[in-house]
């Protein structure tokens, strides 16, 4: 667990650079109207609920990350996941606004970009930790509190599960990529080996 505080951190892909700038203006947009219109709370608990349901469903995943499935299927399908949730007209025009701009593949980057920007605006430090498994009640304790000792003070861990990790995790808070995963290790090893045939 301490491995994942003491890895080094990696920069940013250009391509992520910008999908962070993105989530970051569709998350002020939403984050000003929920205020204005003084349901922040609300919608900041309905869009967890919903970066959780595409944490945990893999099918959900596939349907966002689907270049075969038309985009009015898409936010038809969206519009049900929205209604089974019981989303709020705010949240439901915002994921409808996303889709519209032809987002639907960036939506759990939205989420996530969302949850960034509340946790900031609160003091609040958000961490997105990716692991192979699920982690467990004491991994999960264990990491908040390594977290805290590097010097990250509250921390708010928004999880998922990505099994071509294979085993270890990655931490992202805000620029920062701490890579303790096998398969970046794999990778590293694999570069050496090339180097040295």
């Amino acid at each position: 667990m301490s491995s994942a505080v003491s890895a080094s951190p990696q920069a940013n892909s250009p391509q992520q650079d910008r999908a962070s700038g993105l989530s970051a203006r569709y998350a002020r947009a939403l984050y000003e109207l929920a205020d204005e219109r003084k349901v922040l709370d609300a919608v900041v608990s309905e869009m967890a609920a919903l970066g959780r349901l595409f944490a945990e469903d893999p099918s959900l995943r596939r349907l966002i990350a689907s270049r075969a499935i038309d985009m009015r299927e898409a936010g038809r399908a969206m519009e049900a996941v929205l209604a089974s949730q019981g989303a709020s007209d705010l949240v439901r025009n915002f994921i409808g606004t996303a889709i519209a701009n032809r987002r639907l593949a960036d939506l759990p980057a939205l989420l996530s970009g969302f949850a960034s920007y509340v946790a900031e605006k609160r003091g609040v430090v958000a961490a997105d930790i990716a692991s192979a498994h699920p982690l467990t009640d004491t991994q999960r304790a264990q990491l908040t509190a390594r977290l805290a000792e590097a010097g990250y003070g509250r921390v708010t861990i928004r999880e998922t599960v990505d099994p071509s990790l294979l085993g270890g995790l990655t931490v992202r808070i805000g620029s920062k990529l701490y890579d303790t995963s096998l398969k970046s290790r794999l990778q590293r090893l694999r570069h050496v080996m090339k180097g040295a045939a």
